[in-house]
């Protein structure tokens, strides 16, 4: 870059700005980066928790349809799993996050009253609405895990991203530009000796 540059007084302050600039911005996205990390890690452990959580519910939500299979029959829960009357209605926002636009997705409205499952109300059944209710609490989770999942890859990309530009400035533009700006400044000190040792010719010739 040194030799791309001219050697002027306005060039060396321009470069200095520059530098300033670029030191000032490396800072910024330097937090920006630990705060993203920090953040990344904060959703993680809740992406851990709410695994194990959609572990639980699968195995309890498997049982319970087990058991009304075994109660009812198959025919039957297949039967109630069809009349669902209500369709569920997901309240998809956004948040943002160290700069991050993330999505926040309300799954509550999944589960249903019993009169709006469609099931026969002259045979009803325990079994079947067991099965039910774990199961749509089952959907609520995987809504809500699918949310935190989704935040996690964005604020990951982010992380990247950042991390690109901070090392760009760390140990490229910085550099690049220390390097050009020691340049100019050692030509100038150098064109400023010639001129001297010029006059001091120039005068003892006189």
């Amino acid at each position: 870059m040194a030799i791309d540059v001219k050697p002027t007084r306005s060039q060396l302050i321009e470069l200095r700005k520059k530098i300033k600039l670029s030191q000032t911005g490396y800072k910024i996205l330097k937090m920006k980066r630990d705060g993203l990390i920090i953040e990344f890690f904060k959703i993680l452990n809740e992406a851990k928790s709410i695994r194990q959580e959609l572990v639980a519910k699968y195995v309890t939500a498997s049982e319970r349809v087990g058991i009304a299979e075994a109660v009812k029959g198959r025919t039957a829960v297949r039967s109630a799993a069809l009349s669902r009357k209500a369709d569920p209605d997901l309240k998809v926002g956004s948040q943002n996050i160290m700069g991050v636009v993330v999505p926040t997705i309300d799954a509550k409205s999944i589960k249903s009253r019993i009169d709006k499952r469609g099931f026969s109300m002259i045979n009803p059944s325990i079994r079947i609405d067991e099965a039910c209710d774990t199961f749509e609490e089952l959907v609520e989770t995987i809504i809500r895990a699918a949310g935190i999942e989704t935040t996690m890859k964005k604020l990951l990309d982010e992380i990247e991203k950042t991390k690109r530009r901070v090392n760009a400035l760390e140990f490229k533009v910085i550099p690049d530009l220390q390097e050009a700006e020691a340049f100019i400044r050692l030509r100038l000190e150098e064109m400023e000796r010639e001129n001297t040792f010029r006059l001091k010719r120039i005068k003892g010739k006189e």
